[in-house]
């Protein structure tokens, strides 16, 4: 998986690194509610019952990340070059900050 690239530069607008804990939060919320949907259906009424939906237990906005945005090669080179110039010191170190802040916004 080195070498996989993303096809199109979408990232989502994040204040964190992972999703992980609201996802697990949600699987929880819907198991339980699916728990006792099934226990409160009758075993002859099972053709009546409908499966929540992931709308009716949570909400992707009160997650990590609040949507997606499209974030095109131009202005990745442009913030790869922006942190280069603030933290590296020789002009050599300032292309290796670049060059390694380019590889990881293309990698997943």
């Amino acid at each position: 998986m080195s070498r996989s690239r993303r096809k199109t530069p979408v990232i989502g607008f994040t204040t964190c690194r992972s999703e992980r804990q609201d996802k697990k939060i949600w699987h929880q919320r819907w198991r339980a509610r699916e728990r006792t949907a099934l226990t409160s259906t009758n075993y002859t009424d099972f053709d009546a019952y409908l499966p929540l939906l992931e709308k009716q237990v949570s909400n992707a906005w009160d997650m990590g990340k609040d949507g997606k945005q499209y974030w095109p090669k131009h202005k990745q080179s442009l913030m790869a070059e922006l942190t280069a110039k603030h933290k590296g010191r020789t002009s050599k170190e300032r292309a290796s900050l670049k060059l390694r802040q380019e590889h990881k916004s293309i990698g997943k």
